[in-house]
């Protein structure tokens, strides 16, 4: 089969690999669509995971296999798969920090090499754990693959605005309308509260406006914070997510919310030094967040607005500006890396033709 391989730092190469063979109480995913995320390209670019491996993550496609054991999934099945399940049974998982329990930080899909993912290849494997314990989600057969996709990004930001607990008084900023960015102010506006939303490009402001947020604030002309406290009678914004990777806008979230308000930190998956003023934490009261991956706990709520959504207001195909075949998965992630006011979500569509691959295991 064919794969888009990392080789080293800005080395994604597409090449001919085996067909992951699969064990006993695993299944094989001929993928269909799966999204080109923030977190892969990282680790593209800074070389933090040894090479070589096959990313991508936000995957769904058909069961090409089963393996023995598998009693709940056939052949043919539409599924989209999550490449971390947690025990359920550890300190964390009882803390509800399921992205800290040690089996969560196992990935349990792979397309060959150290598993990684895998969704930038033709075929999947989906090992056992994942399978017995959730991480497989059937998709209604109205619902195209490219929609199903979104169902791990839209179970993270759903994860991340739980989080901040919002109240329909109050008003949240997002910082960055990219795909991620529009996820978070979307799910924002389900709690009632007033979303405003931030980004250099009014060009996303207009696909933002689609998804009924109604107060953009152009962040290349206008003051962000100012704005911010404009409406709020001066207060500044009850919670601020920063949506983009970028470590100077921490403190500006930090300078547009209240006093005891609350900053959100989602797009900040490097280790890297960010300077803030620990004033602000304690004499303000401003309290900062982290929220990274998926959660278990929100796990069906998240895939049934994304499987209702498609034929509502909640298309999220719409966020999808660009679609490539493995064969172009080299420019896949150089467009996704250097966005512009055109560029949205990237998705890699291999459309593996179908393997004569009867049910196997190891």
């Amino acid at each position: 089969m064919r794969a888009a391989v990392y080789r080293g730092v800005n080395d994604v190469r597409v090449e001919t690999v085996p067909v992951p063979v699969i064990g006993p109480g695993e299944v094989l995913i001929r993928v269909a669509s799966c999204g080109v995320c923030g977190t892969d390209l990282k680790k593209i670019h800074t070389g933090s995971h040894s090479a070589p491996r096959i990313f991508g993550h936000e995957t769904a496609g058909t069961i090409a296999a089963v393996g023995t054991g598998v009693a709940n999934f056939s052949v043919g099945d539409r599924v989209m798969v999550f490449h971390h399940i947690p025990c359920r049974a550890c300190y964390y998982c009882r803390k509800r920090t399921f992205a800290q329990c040690m089996t969560y930080k196992r990935v349990g899909v792979t397309a060959g090499f150290e598993p990684s993912g895998g969704g930038f290849a033709e075929y999947v494997r989906v090992m056992d754990w994942i399978v017995r314990d959730g991480g497989l989600v059937r998709i209604p057969d109205n619902v195209p693959f490219e929609q199903a996709a979104f169902v791990e990004p839209v179970n993270t930001c759903l994860k991340g605005i739980r989080m901040l607990d919002l109240q329909p008084d109050e008003t949240i900023l997002v910082l960055g309308q990219g795909p991620i960015g529009i996820l978070l102010a979307s799910l924002a506006l389900r709690s009632g509260a007033t979303v405003l939303t931030s980004d250099l490009y009014p060009e996303r402001h207009t696909i933002a406006a689609s998804f009924g947020l109604k107060h953009p604030i152009d962040a290349g002309r206008e003051d962000v914070v100012a704005r911010a406290r404009e409406a709020t009678e001066g207060r500044g914004a009850d919670a601020v997510v920063v949506a983009v990777g970028v470590n100077a806008l921490i403190q500006t979230a930090m300078d547009a919310v209240r006093p005891g308000g609350r900053v959100l930190l989602f797009a900040q998956t490097q280790h890297t030094e960010a300077g803030f003023d620990p004033g602000a934490v304690c004499m303000d009261e401003k309290s900062l967040i982290g929220s990274y991956s998926a959660a278990v706990d929100v796990q069906d709520e998240g895939a049934q607005i994304v499987f209702a959504g498609y034929s509502s207001s909640f298309d999220l195909t719409r966020l999808v500006s660009h679609r490539f075949s493995l064969a172009d998965a080299p420019e896949a992630i150089r467009v996704a890396s250097t966005p512009t006011a055109q560029s949205m979500k990237i998705m890699i569509e291999p459309a593996a033709q179908p393997m004569d691959i009867s049910r196997e295991s190891k």
